[in-house]
């Protein structure tokens, strides 16, 4: 079972590139934690909750489609350092200006809409090089699942650690620490073995976008997997952004409470990554995409109005794994059947569809929350969501055949 689940770290450049993956998602986090309890501190707004977090994605929501295009172009072992050192300068400036207690809301905003910028090359980035990383095209599937189990060990550890470190020492600590990890990452970044092969010719920038759009949405498995990832991020991954009202107001606690409530939907997010890890084959996920979506719905339901922690940290361990386990799970479909030529620009459209929407998402629910209160904006975010799912288990039947028989182009049969 072990080998199984741990079989990507085989090959010698994804471990590498793990090992970088998962210092700098602790810092993230510490830093995702800090950003928001800082902002809600100085504002008391929900509002403005939902403005920062929209802002922090607001680059994904513009840039993904150029950013696709320039990922089929480039050398990606360069571009990814370079977004490296982007993320590691805006978390350094963030340091310096809170340390010295000079912080106002405009800052936030325009860092926030600076880390966005370097986010939306950074993720297409991403997600493109597993396939080279791993010299087993067999092994791609647990690679992306291994490092989305990265990312969410990082959602237990990293908000637990920003929780007590923003009480004790201030959010300062946070912003430091993130910006040290990425000079980690950079030297693990740099130890990678990588042989750049351009294209003899590229057609132009607007035709390179048409086509890569034509092949992604004019395959019906493909269409329908972006589609419900949209909706997801609309309704459901806007929970954290609002985190800050439960744990100030709900459950009357601070930066710690804070820390435990998202700490949970890690959690929960860790456990369903060991699964999808430990998974030998590709078939079958999308019954399990349409299951999660359901879960993290109804758990997203019942926790709005839930008063005893306990159970609400039980229930956000359901919203955090059920999205997690939809988004990596379409992510391992998508990387699988992608062809080769065009996979930047299938991976930006999964970044729109799940982290640029993410930023209307934040600022719908900020706006609603506001109007409504957060638990009333949970329940009708839910609600949309169960529709959604229920849209698309009636199509999954339907998708199977053309799943089929890609499934048998590249040789999966089991």
């Amino acid at each position: 079972m072990a080998s199984n689940l741990f079989r990507a770290l085989r090959h010698r450049n994804f471990r590498i590139f793990f090992i970088g993956q998962a210092l700098s998602n602790i810092g993230t986090w510490l830093q995702q934690v800090a950003m928001g309890w800082l902002t809600y501190r100085v504002t008391g707004s929900a509002w403005i909750l939902g403005v920062v977090a929209f802002c922090t994605n607001f680059g994904i929501l513009v840039l993904s489609p150029f950013a696709g295009v320039l990922a089929d172009r480039v050398n990606r072992h360069r571009a990814l350092m370079a977004t490296q050192v982007l993320m590691l300068a805006q978390a350094a400036v963030l340091t310096i200006i809170v340390a010295l207690g000079h912080v106002q809301v405009w800052h936030l905003i325009v860092l926030a809409l600076w880390l966005g910028v370097a986010w939306a090359f950074n993720v297409p980035l991403r997600q493109t090089m597993y396939v080279y990383l791993v010299t087993d095209r067999a092994d791609l599937a647990n690679a992306i699942a291994l490092n989305s189990f990265t990312v969410n060990a990082a959602r237990v550890v990293g908000p637990a650690v920003a929780g007590v470190l923003i009480a004790t020492l201030g959010e300062a600590w946070c912003f430091g620490i993130n910006a040290f990890s990425f000079l980690l990452v950079i030297g693990t970044v740099a130890q990678l073995e990588w042989k750049h092969t351009p294209a003899a010719s590229h057609p132009g920038w607007w035709a390179s976008w048409v086509e890569g759009a034509r092949y992604t949405f004019g395959f019906a498995p493909m269409r329908t997997l972006l589609i419900l990832l949209a909706v997801l991020a609309w309704t459901i991954a806007p929970y954290s952004a609002l985190m800050p009202i439960y744990a100030k107001d709900v459950y009357g606690g601070g930066p710690n409470t804070l820390g435990l409530l998202l700490s949970s939907a890690g959690v929960g997010a860790l456990a369903c990554m060991t699964y999808l890890a430990g998974r030998s084959t590709v078939r079958g996920l999308g019954r399990v995409i349409g299951r999660a979506a359901f879960t993290c719905a109804l758990a997203l339901a019942a926790f709005a109005y839930m008063r005893l922690l306990p159970v609400g940290m039980a229930l956000l361990m359901l919203v955090g794994g059920g999205l997690i386990l939809c988004a990596a799970s379409a992510n391992v479909i998508l990387q699988t059947i992608a062809d080769d030529r065009l996979r930047g620009r299938v991976a930006s459209f999964y970044t729109l569809a799940f982290l640029g929407v993410a930023p209307l998402g934040n600022l719908a629910a900020g706006a609603l929350a506001r109007w409504l209160g957060a638990p009333m904006t949970f329940v009708l975010n839910a609600v949309l969501c169960t529709l959604a799912g229920i849209w698309y288990w009636r199509a999954l039947p339907g998708l199977r055949h053309d799943m089929q028989q890609a499934y048998e182009r590249l040789g999966i049969s089991s």
